[in-house]
């Protein structure tokens, strides 16, 4: 597994290569070899520009994009200071969302040694995060144990207490409050290893909070820290909509019984149309192409998107689910039924026939 550090990953890492549950079907191995052959094939003729060059500029746009940024903060016109605003926001997005996903599952680097750094440059600097925390809850619990009750059910976005106004439209202005405070707030890593989660996020942190002062000319630190909240929140409601609509609401599994991995990947993960700003910000992995992504996680987001013909073809000749909906029509049904998908546990489902 090129890119992917070797302590971050388990016997799968969450690759698809080994089935789990109550074992390896003749049927359901064969299926998913056929489609790891066609995958890598395409994968195989693709230029690095494909595999990672596209996903890389983009972030190097992002990242070019900050200092023009901090300038128009500056300005004491409100049109080019919203518009600072604006562009900071765009970036951080990119960046955090964008940027910390795909370095989590090792898509920026061939090199193993690159893939830490990129991880911890990404999800402890930009994302306010432990790299170590992050890895081990996206691609340990959530990948390997999709839509598992307890284990990779998105439970974490649950906030069974707050209203469905509030859950959906309010609270994740949050995040970015939240975020820096979880992550240093966990004690589960080498003492080395928190030190230098501290080490890092104060860094990201501080690093922003001086640039606004000492390039844009923040004369309050109560005006500086209010922007970067207002920056760094700006996406916070589709990030946490993103992230519940593509698993909640769809079969759910017991951890003692669920179906191999390419079933469990097809009927608990769904993918959003198509969206312009969602596609580029937060990557098609994330919005268009989430199933090919759960069956291939360490691809590339435009990887993803060029193998989409490809999985969705042999999903549909196989009569698999190769389940999509759109953004609205999922926020109508989480708004319809909070309370079931949300705050009470959801049923089990049992795939009668595919165990």
């Amino acid at each position: 597994m090129q890119g992917v550090p070797e302590e971050w990953t388990e016997e799968d890492g969450g690759t698809g290569e080994r089935s789990r549950g109550t074992g390896t079907g003749k049927g359901e191995e064969t299926m998913m070899m056929e489609l790891t052959r066609l995958v890598q094939k395409t994968v195989k003729e693709s230029s690095w520009w494909e595999r990672r060059g596209i996903d890389c500029s983009i972030l190097a746009a992002a990242f070019i994009s900050l200092p023009p940024a901090f300038l128009l903060l500056g300005s004491s016109h409100f049109l080019w200071f919203s518009a600072g605003v604006l562009l900071m926001g765009v970036a951080h997005g990119i960046i955090t969302i964008k940027g910390t996903h795909l370095a989590s599952h090792g898509a920026l680097s061939e090199s193993q040694a690159w893939a830490k750094f990129w991880a911890v440059f990404f999800i402890e600097i930009c994302g306010s995060f432990s790299a170590l925390a992050g890895v081990k809850g996206h691609i340990k619990m959530h990948h390997a144990h999709t839509n598992v009750i307890g284990l990779g059910d998105s439970s974490v976005w649950k906030v069974p207490f707050l209203s469905r106004s509030i859950y959906l439209f309010i609270a994740p202005l949050a995040v970015p409050v939240i975020t820096p405070l979880v992550a240093l707030g966990r004690k589960y890593f080498p003492v080395e290893r928190d030190n230098r989660t501290v080490a890092m996020v104060t860094l990201g942190l501080y690093s922003q909070y001086w640039l606004l002062i000492n390039v844009s000319g923040f004369t309050s630190p109560l005006s500086a820290l209010l922007c970067m909240l207002v920056c760094r929140a700006m996406f916070s409601v589709p990030y946490i909509h993103v992230n519940i609509f593509q698993h909640i609401g769809l079969p759910m599994f017991s951890p003692t019984r669920r179906p191999k991995r390419i079933y469990q990947m097809t009927h608990g993960v769904l993918n959003l149309p198509r969206n312009p700003l969602l596609d580029w910000m937060f990557g098609h992995s994330l919005i268009n192409c989430h199933v090919e992504h759960h069956l291939f996680p360490f691809l590339s987001d435009n990887m993803c998107l060029k193998v989409k013909p490809v999985v969705s073809k042999y999903l549909t000749e196989k009569q698999l689910p190769y389940q999509e909906d759109g953004y609205l029509s999922r926020l109508q049904l989480f708004f319809n039924r909070y309370q079931e998908l949300m705050v009470f546990a959801p049923p089990i489902t049992e795939l009668v026939g595919v165990q």
